[in-house]
């Protein structure tokens, strides 16, 4: 292979990508765990994860890379460079919901990959090694927390909480790091070294914002900072026939009450980028002839401003200390800002390959959102038909699979070439 111009290389990688390769490649790796609905079901470090990793393996090493894994076992497979310089990361996860589809996460790994066979295909070679990155039980529905790989990878020190984290059979995450160990013997551990130049997660969007602008790409500006909390409203169980209105302490009452005035004040302070949602409800008695004396349910409020998601603290405290309520933070997590150079990077690798783009902010969390801390990172999107995600209906347009693998073989190419 011949050294190429950033410019041409890009074109080149970009014009090498095979359709009918990475369809094909999405329909194999979907074979493992594949659910009579045509879903996914392959939990983090499964039997089933450990056949689709070993399809994986395979395919890297048929592409001439070296794969290599860590403590949180993330699988690396690295196409080497001509100089020794901190590489060009990108990829995603292929653990997937219970009832989960073919594409969350999954695309974003087998679009690298058709990356390096487009640059192999091409003839390219580039200054810095180029990296997919498979990313340990980022779902976080057989272990909790989700995105465990990813932000273990940059902060090793959460491993040792996360090996305690039990699934549903009491299997631990240490449990299952050794029986991926046991499974790939010869899978080196990767060297310790400096953060990578660059980190790009090409993803479907799961979300309905490019379906109605019926624009094919989407570049991301960042991640929307969340904050998860759970309130618990206290009340007196009596019998729903005798008990009159005036006289009751309906704790179910109160929790209705109460989420209104979330949802209100939440809409207020965030306005059209407000996400707020009452996910879970826990009832006591739950009998259907009792008055509720206790229930709980969650508060999950998104939003990409700090400062409203600050206000949004205050004012719930404020709301639960006027109804005497008990609130238990969950999970916070502030918005992240992706690196302004890398979103230019993608937009003109999109705008390279005449796809109208829309710049917006992911709703949902992404391990992007830890590899941010890494190295300079961004994402891109391509459009969910109807939204829909999490789903076995989900589903993307083979042409829109497609571009976002040029326009990400664009981008990479580009970067590799990078001083």
């Amino acid at each position: 292979m011949t050294p190429h111009r950033t410019d041409e290389a890009a074109r080149l990688a970009s014009g090498h990508v095979s359709p009918a390769r990475l369809l094909a490649s999405i329909e194999a790796l979907a074979a493992f765990g594949t659910r009579p609905d045509h879903g996914v079901d392959r939990p983090a470090l499964s039997a089933t994860d450990f056949k689709a990793r070993r399809h994986l393996i395979e395919r890297a090493y048929a592409l001439g890379c070296t794969v290599t894994t860590d403590a949180c076992a993330n699988l690396f497979m690295r196409r080497a460079g001509t100089e020794d310089l901190a590489p060009v990361m990108t990829g995603s996860h292929i653990d997937t919901q219970p009832t989960g589809g073919r594409l969350d996460g999954c695309y974003g790994v087998l679009a690298g990959i058709e990356c390096i066979a487009a640059l192999n295909d091409a003839g390219v070679s580039t200054r810095r090694p180029l990296e997919v990155v498979a990313w340990t039980n980022e779902e976080g529905t057989r272990f909790q927390p989700g995105a465990m790989g990813s932000s273990a990878f940059v902060d090793p020190a959460l491993l040792e909480r996360y090996g305690r984290a039990a699934d549903a059979s009491g299997t631990t995450l240490a449990d299952a790091l050794d029986a991926h160990r046991r499974t790939f013997p010869g899978l080196a551990m990767r060297a310790e070294q400096d953060r990578a130049h660059a980190f790009i997660e090409l993803h479907i969007e799961q979300g309905p914002q490019l379906e109605l602008a019926n624009v094919p790409l989407g570049v991301v500006s960042g991640i929307q900072g969340v904050r998860w909390y759970a309130l618990t409203c206290k009340g007196v169980a009596a019998h729903a026939g005798t008990t009159p209105m005036h006289a009751r302490h309906d704790a179910m009452t109160l929790a209705i009450a109460l989420a209104t005035e979330i949802e209100t004040f939440a809409t207020a302070l965030g306005r059209e980028h407000t996400r707020v949602t009452f996910g879970r409800w826990s009832v006591t008695p739950n009998s259907i002839n009792t008055i509720a004396s206790e229930v709980t349910f969650t508060v999950d409020f998104r939003h990409p401003d700090a400062d409203v998601l600050a206000a949004f603290d205050h004012r719930l405290a404020q709301c639960a200390a006027r109804h005497r309520v008990a609130t238990e933070s969950l999970f916070s997590h502030e918005p992240v800002r992706f690196d302004d150079a890398l979103i230019a990077h993608l937009g003109d690798a999109c705008a390279a390959q005449g796809g109208r783009m829309l710049t917006l902010t992911s709703g949902a969390f992404h391990d992007a959102m830890y590899l941010a801390k890494h190295c300079p990172t961004a994402m891109l999107f391509v459009p969910s038909r109807g939204g829909i995600s999490h789903n076995p209906n989900e589903a993307t347009d083979d042409d829109h699979l497609v571009l976002g693998t040029r326009a990400l073989a664009h981008a990479l190419a580009a970067l590799c070439n990078e001083s």
